[in-house]
Formats: structure tokens, C-alpha cells, sequence
């Protein structure tokens, strides 16, 4: 299973499939809390991430797919796109420093 310093993340991903929004939503308050750490933050469909992503946040039904696509990358599976304790673990590592479990 791999694993980051939340320090070394330099671009972070948010993979979805059906494309309702919530994952759009979720990047783009991602992009604001994360601006001043200089963390790239895209919105992906789950099978085109991009290779240089360190970390891909998904819903945790497209998880699989998402360790098909990008296999060496850490995987952070959530179950809400608002409000997930997982996203708030990610993060906290990057700001703060600290593992982030993929």
C-alpha cells in the first residue's frame, strides 16, 4: 500500500465517473484550502489520472478502479464529498506535515 509525506504532495487528484458535481465541488474547495502550500488540485475521470498524481481522493466505489489506473498512487477512498474525515486527514498532512495512507 503506498504512502506519502503530506509535505511531498505536489499535485493532488479528485477522480470521479459519473460527473454530478460533488467531485467538482470537492476539488475546487480543495484548491482554496490548499493554495498556499503549492498543491497542484485536478478533477479527473477515474480512468485517465493523470501519472504525476500523488494522491487521487474517490468515492470509494471507483477505488479499484482508481488503483487499476494509477497503481503506484495513494488512494484515498471517501464516502461523502462533503464533509469526509478522510479528506480532512489529507488535508491536515499537507499542511501540517504527517503520512498519508493511500
Amino acid at each position: 500500500m503506498p504512502t506519502i509525506n503530506g509535505s511531498d504532495v505536489k499535485k493532488l487528484v479528485v477522480a470521479c465517473d459519473a460527473g454530478m458535481g460533488s467531485s467538482v465541488m470537492l476539488a475546487s474547495t480543495l484548491k482554496r484550502q490548499l493554495k498556499k502550500n503549492d498543491v497542484v488540485v485536478e478533477h479527473t475521470p477515474v480512468n485517465t489520472i493523470p501519472a504525476d498524481a500523488d494522491v487521487v481522493i474517490c468515492h470509494q466505489g471507483l477505488a479499484e478502479r482508481a488503483r487499476g489506473t494509477a497503481p503506484d498512487t495513494v488512494i484515498v477512498p471517501i464516502q461523502l464529498f462533503i464533509g469526509d474525515p478522510a479528506v480532512a486527514k489529507v488535508i491536515k498532512a499537507i499542511q501540517s506535515g504527517g503520512v498519508i495512507n493511500g
